[in-house]
């Protein structure tokens, strides 16, 4: 397509997709069928693919055969270390094992320069981001970390991160994510660029609001951190892109659009199909719907 001042306009789409879950058959098999609009189409795959290393190459490797270019991020299922997989790395090492991967396999992670949309919607620059979250989405009543806890195993409800995602070398979980968001708050401080404006994207949402939904509000804690809530306005944003939460949609807070991509299990999605399609545009930021 030719653009002004005869320049060629690129053709595609900034698509986003999270949660695959290929461990389930039936997710395997939407992934097998998941293909580009338009060969300049880019995909963002803002975590939870799989428990497995080998699972997450296999389902990485398919997707950037496909689309132009592929940006992940991790999820928390990625980093649990499971009896069954073969590679027992633990906590950064792990996370760097995947980082390793998706270089060999020409995918963009956390770790690497921010790649710039020129799509519809663009320009835009794409920043995948590794955040993880520090228990300070906290249930009503509880006051610390602990009393967090404490509501939700006397509820039943444990993120089974507390079993299988070890944060090694750091103590806790909680404070790997504050190393994370200081390293990453300084990446975003150095590119920011109103003239491109950032698609961040991560497994959690960098607000607290999406969160108020949810059913059991004391998993909330385990879906992010409150060092992040001012991120949408304190740097220029044109979209925030996450998943986790298996409610996929489109909210709106201080006028920025947080879109939701998640594909869930499959109990859930058989409920209500797909009404949205697999693969979620992320630009041109609409009006709200």
């Amino acid at each position: 397509m030719t653009g002004r001042g005869g320049k060629i306009d690129p053709v595609g789409d900034l698509l986003a997709i999270s949660d695959l879950h290929i461990s389930y058959a039936e997710n395997k098999d939407i992934v097998r069928d998941l293909r580009p609009g338009a060969p300049d189409d880019w995909l963002i795959v803002a975590g939870d693919v799989a428990e497995q290393v080998a699972d997450v190459e296999w389902t990485l490797g398919l997707l950037a055969e496909r689309f132009a270019k592929v940006v992940w991020t991790p999820g928390n299922h990625e980093l649990w270390t499971m009896p069954a997989d073969a590679v027992q790395a633990r906590g950064v090492e792990r996370y760097e094992r995947f980082v390793e991967l998706c270089r060999k396999l020409g995918v963009v992670s956390p770790e690497d320069e921010y790649p710039v949309w020129e799509g519809e919607g663009g320009p835009a620059r794409v920043a995948p981001m590794f955040l993880g979250y520090d228990y300070t989405f906290r249930p009503e009543g509880a006051a610390t970390k602990e009393e967090a806890l404490k509501i939700a195993h006397a509820s039943g409800v444990v993120c089974t991160d507390e079993y299988y995602l070890h944060p090694d070398p750091y103590e806790t979980r909680d404070d790997w994510c504050r190393a994370r968001v200081a390293h990453t708050e300084a990446r975003l401080t150095a590119a920011a660029d109103p003239e491109k404006p950032f698609v961040l994207v991560n497994h959690y949402s960098t607000s607290r609001e999406p969160t108020r939904v949810l059913r059991y509000p004391e998993f909330a804690q385990w879906c992010g951190t409150e060092l992040t809530a001012d991120w949408h306005t304190r740097f220029p944003t044109a979209v925030m892109v996450y998943g986790h939460l298996h409610i996929p949609r489109i909210t709106h807070y201080d006028g920025v659009k947080f879109q939701e991509v998640s594909l869930g299990y499959p109990r859930e999605w058989r409920k209500h199909g797909h009404p949205h399609g697999l693969l979620r545009k992320v630009l041109p930021v609409r009006e709200r719907v």
